[in-house]
Order: structure tokens, then sequence, then C-alpha cells
């Protein structure tokens, strides 16, 4: 249909352009009222579908595979590529080859920088692996290599406000850390036992502040992304500074139940508050840059992590938008990239979905991964994946098979726009 549509529309611009054409000669054509009556209503719907046609192109235009988000996340199981230059341009190699267009590597994990960081060894944080088997400093090395190849890196602050017990900044800083009501410091998350750095105070917000704004001024990077540990389990927040905070400005002490609506609502406004003052930070310093936020559905990041990421989008702080659904079940899956707070978003910004492609201890299967990506791709949303090295390094098919289902996935290129 498209070809024959094609040629129909060749041959019209060709009557129309040719110069012998003369529109007054149909005025005496004989029987031209009549055949102009008898094609009239056929004039005036083909009119009518061309304006449908041409306003109908007006969303889908805002809606370009230009934005579409096809990511992967390069984590500290991912440091054995990132130290080696050229395992590092094999793997921006594969990924443009395979038409990816988005890399977040980790620059805060565990309570360090990734990076050679002033503002980590002023808290007395030692370097953790910021530099090279040659001695290059890794992020800068893979952003050079990321954007020869028009590949966008957004340095990922995967821990956010979380840290081991046993690491340099919870030992050097216990002032920083917030606690429960019973007065322990500490949850069970996927990382292990960890504590977790006090959001509402200005030592801890300050701190943050500077590593972001490193980023940026050492860095050509592309944006910023923070996930679902930019936020507070809801058990916290009874720390002596907290406390004196909220009762400062609410005059009454915190309910004993962390679920209260309004105190989860007052340390869930701190927080985004303190977001809305990094996206400005941030914009100051490089106005293209790309705010990214990959959180978990609202309903549990905002009621159990004080995390109001819907507010961030409706206050325009958010550039890009990755929801994490590491879901096994199909079913689940489909219901939670169905949400209502997901179609919000993609009406403002880049969309997408986080995957997991596999862990190490468990391996995820191509044909999970393919049919989570379509159905995501059907509703016009992009996809990132957890992690590089599960893609296709540990996977249950073969390197040649998992990436010939990746091509398939993605199957003609797509760059996308800087702001």
């Amino acid at each position: 249909m498209a070809n024959r549509f094609h040629h129909k529309n060749m041959r019209w611009r060709v009557w129309v352009g040719d110069k012998s054409f003369n529109p007054m000669k149909l005025l005496t054509f004989p029987g031209w009222r009549r055949k102009l009556k008898r094609i009239l209503p056929m004039l005036v719907l083909v009119s009518f579908m061309a304006v449908l046609l041409v306003d109908g192109l007006k969303p889908a235009i805002a809606q370009l595979p230009r934005q579409e988000i096809r990511g992967v996340w390069m984590t500290n199981n991912d440091f054995n590529t990132l130290r080696d230059r050229a395992k590092v341009q094999e793997a921006v190699n594969h990924l443009q080859r395979l038409n990816f267009n988005t890399i977040y590597p980790v620059v805060w994990n565990s309570g360090y920088a990734m990076y050679p960081s002033a503002t980590a060894q002023r808290a007395g944080i030692q370097p953790f692996i910021s530099r090279g088997l040659d001695g290059q400093d890794i992020l800068a090395d893979l952003i050079n290599q990321a954007h020869r190849q028009d590949l966008l890196v957004i340095p990922w602050f995967e821990f956010g406000f979380m840290a081991p017990p046993t690491s340099e900044l919870a030992l050097n800083h216990p002032e920083w850390l917030t606690q429960k009501r019973d007065g322990s410091e500490t949850s069970i998350s996927a990382a292990g036992e960890v504590v977790w750095l006090n959001p509402f105070h200005p030592q801890v917000q300050q701190l943050i502040t500077n590593l972001v704004l490193e980023i940026f001024t050492q860095y050509d990077a592309d944006g910023i992304q923070f996930d679902d540990h930019m936020s507070l389990p809801h058990e916290f927040g009874y720390d002596r500074y907290t406390v004196a905070l909220y009762t400062q400005e609410t005059k009454n002490n915190p309910p004993a139940d962390p679920q209260d609506p309004a105190w989860v609502k007052w340390r869930a406004d701190k927080i985004t508050a303190f977001m809305v003052q990094l996206n400005q930070i941030v914009k100051a310093r490089k106005p293209d840059a790309i705010f990214s936020v990959s959180p978990n559905y609202y309903d549990f990041a905002y009621k159990f992590h004080l995390q109001d990421w819907l507010s961030w989008i409706r206050l325009n702080i958010v550039d890009e938008l990755i929801v994490q659904v590491y879901r096994p079940n199909f079913q689940s899956f489909i219901a939670n990239i169905g949400r209502g707070e997901i179609q919000e978003a993609q009406q403002k910004i880049p969309t997408g979905i986080g995957i997991m492609a596999g862990l190490r201890n468990n391996p995820v299967p191509l044909r999970q991964i393919q049919s989570q990506v379509r159905a995501a791709q059907e509703r016009g949303l992009g996809v990132a994946f957890f992690y590089y090295e599960s893609l296709w390094d540990v996977a249950p098919e073969p390197i040649a098979e998992r990436q010939a289902g990746f091509k398939r996935l993605f199957p003609y290129p797509v760059v996308r726009a800087k702001l």
C-alpha cells in the first residue's frame, strides 16, 4: 500500500509540475461540469483526510524514534571491561552495531566515587577504582569512545543516599546517618546490610551536590541519573537532626507510625525540595544536561521510600524516566508497564522501562528479554538493560545468538538528540 501511494503521489506531482498543464482548459473540456459534480464529493473527502493525516502527525513528531531510549547500565560487575581500553572500545562498538544509544556507567556506589573525586577525598573517602590498566581515567575514556559512536553517556549515582555500614563514608561521618525509631541505623537491601545518609541534613545534601557538579566539571557527560536509592526507607527519619527539624516546623514530634500520611509527605516533600535544588544547580552548570531518574513503580517508591518522583516530573525537573520493572512473570511485567503514571510521563519526556538482562547467579533467557522489550515498544516505551555483562557474556545462550537477538529488537539505528 505504501508503494502504491508513493507512485500515485509521484504521478500527481508530475502532472501538477507539467508546465503544459493549464487548469483553464478544464472549463472548455466537454462535459466538465458533469464530471466535476461527480468527483467533487471525492475531492472534499480527500481534503478532509489530508487534514486529519497532517493533524494526526503532530503528536507522532514529538515521539520520533530519535527520543527512544535504548540503554544499558554498566555496573561494578563491568569493571573488567571499563578498566581496559580495548574492551571499552569493543563494548562500545558492539552497542553501536546493535543500535543501542545510551550508556549509564556507575559513578557512585557503596559510598565511593568511581572517578578521581576531590569531594570524596575531602570527606575522608579514598579513591576506589578510578584508573584503568593504562592509568587512564575510566569515565573519560568511556565518554570519549562512546561519543565517537554517537552514544550518550549519562553517569549513574547508583547508591544515592545508601552506603554500607563499613564504608569510610559511614565510619567517618556517623552524624550524617539517619535512624529508625528504635535507634537502629541499618536495613537490608539488594546490596546487603546498609545505612542511610540523612537526605535532610545540609552537609549530606552538599556532599551529593558537589559530587554531581564534579561530573560536569571534569567530564563531557550528557547528563546524570539517580535511581531508587535517591530516597529513604519510610522507617527512617527518627535521628536527632530530623526530629528537631520536624518539631521546629510543625510544633509536633514525629508520629510513632512511620507510615503516618503527614509524616510520609513531610519527608517526601523535603527530598523533592532537594531534587529541585539539585536540578537547578545542574542546569546552571550545563543547561542541556539530561536529568534522569530510574525509580521503582510509583506506589512503592512513594509509600515505602518517600520518593515522590511523579511530583518531580510534574515540577518539570526530570528530562528522562526509566522505571525499573524487574519481573520474570510476564503478566506482572505487563501490569506494571501499563501504570497510569508511566503513561502520564511519556506524554512529557522520553520514558523507558528497566529490564533485567540477567545476573551472574541468575541468567535470563533471551526469550524473556525479547517478549518484555516488544511489550514496552508496543506501548511507545524505550528500554534500558541491567546490566552490560549480562547482555551476552553471562547468558544461557551463545554470544552470537544473544547479539543476533538484540539486533532483531533494534533493527535500525536511533541516535538520541541532546536537549
